[in-house]
């Protein structure tokens, strides 16, 4: 399995059913620990369960659905895998 640099997007970019994993975040200081404490972590899979390209989104982390503003999913920064 390799993973390449064009997939590296943020999470408002997911679509719906869509996995990733989290790579980093480049939220101001209050935010970034927001989404540490909600499970937002170096290597966790993400799920998008909604997302209309408008208004905020749902992800499943860890179990968990979470709602995000729009704003926020895009200051965070995924990685999807190839499989080859």
């Amino acid at each position: 399995m390799t993973t390449s640099i064009t997939n590296i997007q943020s999470l408002a970019e997911m679509k719906k059913g869509e996995h990733a994993f989290f790579h980093s975040n480049s939220a101001e200081k209050a935010v970034a620990s927001r989404l540490t404490s909600l499970g937002f972590t170096p290597g966790v899979e993400i799920e998008m369960a909604q997302n209309y390209g408008h208004g905020p989104l749902v992800v499943s982390i860890r179990g968990t659905r979470v709602a995000l503003g729009r704003q926020e999913a895009k200051n965070i920064i995924v990685k999807k895998e190839d499989v080859e």
